[in-house]
């Protein structure tokens, strides 16, 4: 991953901190794919917080000079990307991330999740 997609990261980072994102998961995609170089997954609890979420994300890039290609899913807000080429952030409601799994996919760990104290699982 080269230097400015690390400073990519760590702005997405903080700006997922700053709104309280859940589970942030960073994968180094670098050998996986010429696509992007990394992709980072976090958790909203709520469609107006997953959307407030990745909005943050895409001003704060955007603030420090990183072009924003494309934001997908504002909409319904239950999975939000956003696409700044080497960097792809994927904002989501857990039901919806523990669902597609990202994680296994691009090879990182999978949160697990716990809402009222019970397991959770989508299948």
């Amino acid at each position: 991953m080269n230097e400015q997609t690390q400073q990519m990261r760590d702005v997405a980072v903080a700006a997922l901190e700053d709104i309280k994102a859940k589970y942030i998961e960073i994968l180094d995609t670098t050998d996986l794919t010429d696509l992007f170089e990394c992709m980072v997954v976090a958790s909203g609890e709520s469609n107006r917080q997953v959307r407030a979420l990745a909005n943050n994300v895409a001003v704060e890039l955007k603030a420090k000079g990183f072009e924003v290609l494309s934001t997908e899913g504002e909409e319904s807000g239950e999975w939000v990307l956003v696409d700044a080429g080497a960097l792809v952030v994927h904002v989501m409601l857990p039901a919806v991330r523990d669902y597609y799994d990202l994680e296994q996919l691009w090879g990182g760990q999978k949160p697990s999740f716990n809402p009222l104290g019970r397991p959770w699982s989508a299948v």
